[in-house]
């Protein structure tokens, strides 16, 4: 049964049957979406737009989920209170209009559908990508000019051009297909895809992103906007390119420097540059907008008849799968656990987390593998939270929306082998987890571990024994255990002004004289022009620096 009111119509509830399942949509969705409610059983439906303030709040208190598309905003004020609404579904991406903080504190799932765009997007990218090479858009506007200058607007074709893919999930696979049967030669990064994979897609591997550069005739990039990939192409990297390259954007602003990208068409370094995303939206006015060799649409990615149906439907699956069968799929925010469960694993759940983000720091390749041991009492445990946990800190700046509930799930959906194992055995602490990540020939081992409630500390590293706060700026590097190497260190790092909170160093006690590790809390970043430095020592072999989030910071799915 379905019942449409508007804000000013109060709901009929003498319509609504007692037990039944309660939904409210908040924006338009296709018609479609509507129709799996109207089908499905047990479940009683209202459409009301437009809702916002004191109306959005009293009618989320009403219904046990909702649905929803950018239009509405869930804020913390319209979810106060609220002790029946279980689960929001976004039909679409992006779940910035939900205050996901607000919605775990009351324990209600936020859900969102990342898989419904990917063939609108993907098929956008190559629009921009044409429009782009035939000059589409000014040769239509010389014709509503009334001229006819076929030789102004002379193209390129795209088949023997090289392509870059910068992020290669979902939405980078089904470009390069695309690509692919235009004739064109692809190249690819992913940090998180080993040469083999990347291989197996029918691209050519490369290590870094600026390996791809030289290469390149058209650029494009698919990866989430994170402190990694903000600004990733500027005038340093498009000075590596060929002359004449054209660049695409259909993921999120900000991935390239829109500055660096007037000056490149100025210069007549980049012949083109296509954009459908930008860093703030709405964005209506950009030196960009009006320049030669520019094509720009208002975010048009998803903006298809049948993405908008697939959202629509995959939304009300999730929420119905939810509510009638506890099933949670694409959450974004939290994990449906009891709290008493969550407060004796809370504390290992962080140190799970950190010690994900440590060790894709550390290897900073295209990991492969992923071997977690949980020992002592927390074998005891759900340990599949604390998997969850770790893939989040490695997911952390790899994949959007990666959390506790989906980070598995994305790690096996890019390949990635994760083995577990718990034993009850007690070493030196009651309880420990130990992980070891492998991938491109390169290995990485760690352990932590929980001191009293909340101070996560990293206790092994590669085998070595150590002691060191898992938070801020970490730097580790293996050496030779000879007198000098610390100081060295040390010495330069006090160069770069840069000051050891604590320092930690480590051996196994039958190995004097042998290899080492060190590891040093810092209170700031250290340049790469110091590690540098630092490996010019002989005896020091490798070093990396890693950020951990802050003493007592936690993702909004742990607080």
């Amino acid at each position: 049964m379905s019942i449409t009111s508007s804000p000013s119509q109060p709901t009929n509830s003498e319509m609504i049957k007692p037990d039944a399942i309660r939904i409210i949509v908040l924006d338009n969705i296709a018609q479609e979406g509507l129709d799996l409610l109207e089908q499905a059983e047990g479940i009683e439906y209202e459409i009301q737009t437009g809702l916002s303030g004191a109306e959005l709040q009293s009618a989320l208190a009403e219904f046990d989920g909702a649905v929803c598309r950018s239009g509405v905003k869930i804020t913390a004020e319209s979810l106060a209170g609220n002790t029946r609404l279980k689960a929001i579904a976004r039909a679409g991406v992006g779940t910035d209009n939900i205050d996901k903080a607000a919605a775990t504190r009351l324990g209600i799932v936020v859900m969102n559908t990342p898989t419904g765009n990917t063939v609108s997007t993907a098929e956008h990218t190559m629009a921009l990508m044409l429009g782009l090479s035939r000059n589409l858009a000014p040769a239509h506007a010389s014709l509503l000019a009334g001229k006819w200058d076929r030789k102004k607007f002379s193209g390129r074709q795209l088949a023997g051009k090289t392509l870059g893919i910068v992020g290669l999930g979902r939405i980078g696979q089904e470009v390069a297909s695309r690509a692919r049967s235009f004739g064109m030669t692809i190249v690819g990064y992913d940090p998180f895809l080993s040469n083999s994979q990347i291989e197996q897609l029918g691209i050519e591997p490369c290590e870094k992103v600026e390996n791809l550069l030289p290469q390149i005739d058209y650029l494009t990039v698919h990866t989430p906007l994170t402190p990694e990939t903000e600004g990733l192409i500027g005038a340093e990297q498009i000075a590596q390119m060929k002359p004449g390259a054209r660049l695409i954007n259909c993921a999120r602003g900000g991935i390239y420097d829109e500055r660096a990208l007037v000056e490149g068409l100025e210069s007549g370094k980049l012949g083109g540059v296509a954009l459908d995303v930008y860093r703030s939206e709405p964005c209506t006015d950009s030196p960009l907008f009006a320049m030669p060799g520019v094509l720009c649409t208002p975010h048009l990615g998803a903006s298809t008849e049948e993405a908008q149906i697939q959202v629509a439907e995959e939304a009300v699956t999730l929420l119905t799968n939810f509510l009638k069968h506890g099933e949670i799929r694409h959450a974004v925010n939290t994990i449906a656990v009891d709290p008493q469960t969550m407060e004796k694993i809370r504390g290992y759940l962080d140190v799970a987390y950190r010690m994900g983000i440590l060790m894709s720091g550390r290897h900073a390749g295209a990991i492969e593998s992923v071997s977690l041991e949980y020992c002592g009492e927390l074998a005891e445990q759900d340990t599949r939270l604390l998997t969850s946990a770790f893939c989040v800190g490695l997911l952390e700046n790899i994949a959007d929306h990666a959390n506790i509930i989906n980070a598995a799930t994305l790690c096996e959906e890019r390949g990635l082998d994760i083995v577990t194992q718990a034993s009850r055995e007690q070493d030196t602490f009651n309880s420990m987890i130990s992980a070891t990540v492998g991938g491109d020939g390169i290995e990485c081992q760690a352990s932590g571990t929980l001191f009293g409630k909340g101070m996560p500390r990293l206790v092994m590293v590669d085998h070595y024994p150590t002691d060191a706060f898992m938070d801020g700026f970490l730097l580790i590097f293996t050496h030779q255990d000879i007198p000098g190497v610390i100081g060295y260190v040390g010495n330069i790092l006090a160069k770069e002004n840069v000051n050891i909170a604590q320092m930690a160093v480590g051996r196994k006690a039958e190995d004097v004289g042998g290899r080492a590790i060190g590891v040093l809390n810092l209170d700031s970043e250290t340049p790469q022009s110091a590690l540098d430095q630092v490996l010019e020592y002989p005896g020091i072999d490798s070093a990396r620096m890693v950020r951990l989030p802050a003493h007592n910071e936690m993702p909004d799915w742990l607080t």
